[in-house]
């Protein structure tokens, strides 16, 4: 590391930015073809109920244009994609070509019409004011800039249009001694039995401890020029739905 290089958060190492994403990508080149799988056992099915939530939330409807940033393998474009109809438009992005290709195939597989582009949710290619909903699922926490995506995210909504992050965030307190134990016991256990790979599972459970809390990401998308910014805690603050207006 040079001493011109910033630094940031890997789990909970210290790295020099430019490492960031090349590690982070090296995780999901990892553990995408057993994404789906894992995220079912370390939710208990959960995960699929904190997306359907989320998109009733999102108030899509039938014609509307939605981009899905970090949506790996898909599964919240093909919810949107029944909402928006023929008439509407959902693009899944991911900065991660494994995890872009599951969610690419499992689309095909479904018959569903989604384009699948490969970018970085810091340099968004759309023009300004483009879509009626941006939804970020379980990535933020693993951008280098989350100010930057959030920002960029800001930047292509339309007015009227809708920002949401769902992520993991900050448990209940009397649950937190629980939680920790599940985490960094269990979670890298069933990465190394289910995946072949407990230390990327290691990085997951440690990124959503550095990750901000559900008032600090209030406050970021608040300064990333968001209005009415407000969250939902689910499964006792697990997981956060934030959602903010560009107005």
């Amino acid at each position: 590391m040079s001493e011109h290089d910033s630094t940031t958060h890997f789990g909970f190492k210290t790295v020099a930015e430019s490492e960031k994403a090349r590690k982070v990508g090296e995780v999901f080149h990892s553990v995408a073809s057993k994404y789906d799988l894992m995220n079912d056992v370390m939710s208990a099915g959960m995960h699929r109920g904190w997306k359907r939530f989320a998109v009733e939330v999102s108030g899509v409807k039938a014609g509307d244009r939605v981009l899905d940033i970090a949506g790996g393998s898909g599964d919240l474009s093909r919810l949107f994609a029944k909402k928006v109809g023929a008439s509407g438009q959902v693009i899944l992005t991911d900065i991660n070509a494994s995890m872009l290709a599951v969610g690419r195939d499992r689309l095909i597989d479904d018959g569903a019409a989604v384009p699948a582009m490969q970018c970085d949710a810091e340099k968004l290619p759309f023009p300004d004011q483009h879509f009626d909903c941006v939804i970020v699922a379980f990535g933020l926490r693993n951008m280098t800039h989350k100010d930057k995506a959030l920002a960029e995210m800001q930047r292509v909504l339309k007015v009227g249009g809708r920002l949401l992050v769902l992520e993991f965030s900050q448990v209940w307190k009397p649950l937190a001694p629980l939680y920790d134990l599940y985490s960094f016991k269990l979670l890298p256990l069933m990465g190394k039995l289910l995946a072949k790979d407990a230390e990327s599972y290691q990085y997951l459970a440690e990124s959503i401890r550095m990750h901000p809390d559900q008032d600090t990401l209030k406050q970021m998308m608040l300064d990333a020029g968001l209005h009415k910014v407000d969250y939902y805690n689910l499964s006792a603050g697990v997981v956060a739905l934030h959602k903010g207006w560009k107005v």
